[in-house]
């Protein structure tokens, strides 16, 4: 049997607790978060902000305590139409998904920039919270002039429609009669053998 010495079962201690706890950390959940932020012009001028943050468990195990806060949305700047810039889930479970979505007005024309959301979360086996954060959002330009939609004019569809169609099939027409059908190219080359 071999003579174990005391630096041995220190080493083979070691290296056993290094093992379990790179073990354990891939039992860990991974948190994801994607923030998104569209700009909608109303009638009267005024412009809304619809933000929806989804957040992804990519690990293999719960989080707990689940927190999303998104604050950098200043009263200043805009006002809440509806929903929250902050909310709390019990748990996310591996490879679960959960969304969040708010809506806001703009009250000035400024260029805002967005910080990212952030995510606190708790895992059994750590004592202290955990904290994600959210992709970041583009600049938003907030009440910027924009110059006038172009709609599709059904008038230009209703005058050059018809024509349009007549070359198309013209077009066709042509390109069929033109090029050969493959069954009578095969059935030619079976021939000449």
């Amino acid at each position: 049997m071999a003579n174990w010495s005391a630096g041995r079962v220190i080493f083979t201690l070691a290296a056993l607790s290094l093992v379990s706890s790179i073990i354990a950390s891939f039992e860990d959940p991974f948190i994801v978060a994607h923030k998104k932020a569209s700009l909608t012009r109303l009638k009267s001028g005024n412009e809304r902000v619809s933000v929806s943050i989804d957040v992804y468990n990519q690990g293999s195990a719960t989080a707990y305590d689940v927190t999303l806060n998104d604050d950098s949305w200043s009263q200043d700047i805009f006002d809440i139409v509806t929903g929250n810039t902050s909310v709390s889930w019990e748990r996310l479970d591996a490879g679960a998904l959960l969304s969040h979505s708010f809506e806001l007005e703009a009250k000035t024309r400024t260029v805002f920039y967005s910080a990212p959301a952030v995510i606190t979360f708790r895992i059994p086996t750590k004592a202290a919270l955990q904290e994600a954060y959210s992709t970041p959002i583009l600049p938003l330009d907030l009440l910027a002039d924009r110059p006038p939609e172009k709609k599709f004019d059904c008038k230009l569809l209703a005058k050059y429609g018809p024509l349009i169609s007549m070359i198309s099939i013209v077009v066709l027409f042509v390109y069929l009669v033109a090029t050969p059908s493959k069954s009578g190219a095969a059935k030619g080359s079976k021939k000449k053998r």
